[in-house]
């Protein structure tokens, strides 16, 4: 018999709902993740206990969602939902059963579950419920609906995103009539808050699979919820620097750097541009100002999926500047720094070589080497804490105006004169030299 360990709480909720005359098992994810090999994050309980069978059984409990029949058990700092069995009542909006009917039957409850691999429950005394082959599934890499997929995704459209999402997280391959079924339903999409679609999305990218951003694409999801990504795969790259479709070109800048989200979309929306940019000469394709362009459809595009405002100015920042080429000179790259803001770094420089391992082998060495000197001496600059910013001068706009210049606009003029100055030469930071600089300035002007 398969042996899952349980958490010690976990098995105490089993056994004192079973001592109490119910039955109980540890169910879904966890169940799922254990047989994996992997530490689930959070233990479901299912069990025939009703919910106010569950709140006398247990001293300290939460109405965490009863009107569905769950009950989150608090024992010591931590808290278990434990659910009653149940069977879910018609989805009329695609999204939400209108009503949820308790029962007696652990088969029931599990027949509403998504996919095969999320329908097995476990306890100590029976061992592993698997009456729809979701071990064996898992033994083979297949994601796979309970019963009839249409069905499954007809009550819920976000699944078909899941099972995506599943498929990128482990690795596994999509059931072939899991996988045309969501081909034929994927317009249920729009049904979808764009919250719950941006969860899945992110999820789905910053998986050890982000290329499987494309079955989103295959299926005709991202038609309904991320046109711009269409636009991304069939827009060609003719030139001697590329290999790909800029969509395929993203695929591998995504894979290529770490699965922090914030990165990880970042690579996603760097060449956002690039369709509206493209314009062709003898043959070859140009994508001059595309970073711009590109920042305007990536804050656009997460505007859309409700991205906070943070996440929002970090993302733009690096797709405006994610092929910047200063010189190989400090002053230059001062200048740089004061133009993107140190926010964006040192990722900016993961995500650019990325980009280029992206592309063609066509002067790939010359490419990582101006990376490499951009980064050398943006280290040289921060270690030097040198000033990039006018924040960072020795003097400030009240020590100008304690020496006779007017708040307003020729006050800012003075001060980007000496970050102009210090830029070039950071060893005039200091409030003497700069006061000296800004007076001959103010005379002259």
């Amino acid at each position: 018999m398969m042996k899952i360990v349980l958490p010690d709480e976990v098995e105490l909720i089993i056994e004192d709902l079973e001592k109490n005359g119910h039955e109980a098992y540890a169910v879904g994810g966890c169940v799922r993740d254990s047989i994996l090999g992997f530490t689930p994050k959070d233990w479901d309980i299912t069990t025939s206990a009703r919910p106010d069978e569950i709140k006398k059984i247990f001293p300290r409990t939460i109405d965490t969602g009863i009107e569905h029949g769950t009950v989150t058990v608090l024992i010591g700092k931590n808290g278990f939902e434990v659910t009653t069995y149940r069977v879910d009542g018609k989805y009329k909006d695609g999204r939400h059963p209108e009503s949820v009917e308790f029962t007696p039957s652990l088969l029931e409850d599990l027949k509403r579950r998504d996919f095969t691999i999320n329908a097995m429950a476990y306890n100590e005394k029976n061992g592993l419920i698997d009456e729809f082959g979701g071990r064996l599934d898992l033994k083979n890499g297949i994601i796979r609906s309970v019963g009839d997929p249409r069905k499954r995704f007809s009550e819920d459209g976000l699944r078909m995103m899941r099972a995506i999402r599943f498929s990128a997280r482990l690795g596994f391959k999509i059931d072939s009539e899991t996988y045309d079924a969501i081909k034929e339903l994927h317009t249920l999409i729009r049904k979808i808050s764009f919250e719950r679609i941006r969860d899945e999305f992110m999820k789905t990218i910053t998986s050890p699979n982000p290329g499987k951003i494309r079955d989103f694409y295959l299926t005709g999801l991202t038609k309904e919820f991320f046109p711009e990504w269409d636009r991304m795969e069939e827009t060609d790259q003719n030139t001697i620097h590329h290999l790909y479709t800029v969509g395929e070109h993203t695929i591998k800048v995504m894979e290529g750097v770490s699965p922090d989200a914030r990165l990880r979309l970042a690579a996603a929306l760097h060449d956002i541009g690039k369709p509206d940019a493209r314009t062709t000469k003898n043959g070859k394709d140009h994508f001059m100002g595309h970073g711009a362009i590109g920042e305007k459809i990536a804050v656009k595009v997460m505007k859309r999926f409700k991205f906070d405002n943070s996440t929002i100015k970090y993302v733009a920042l690096m797709v405006r500047y994610h092929d910047i080429r200063p010189a190989d000179s400090l002053p230059e790259v001062r200048r740089v720094i004061h133009e993107t803001g140190k926010e964006i770094y040192p990722e900016l420089f993961e995500l650019k070589r990325a980009d280029i391992m992206a592309q063609s082998s066509y002067m790939r060495k010359e490419k990582l080497n101006l990376i490499s000197n951009f980064e050398k001496n943006y280290n040289i600059i921060i270690n030097r804490n040198e000033a990039t910013s006018v924040k960072e001068l020795a003097v400030s706009g009240r020590d100008l105006m304690d020496c006779g210049v007017k708040s307003g606009p020729f006050l800012g003029q003075v001060l980007d004169y000496l970050l102009d100055l210090v830029m070039d030469d950071p060893g005039i930071n200091n409030k003497e030299k700069l006061l000296t600089e800004a007076k001959k300035y103010i005379e002259k002007h």
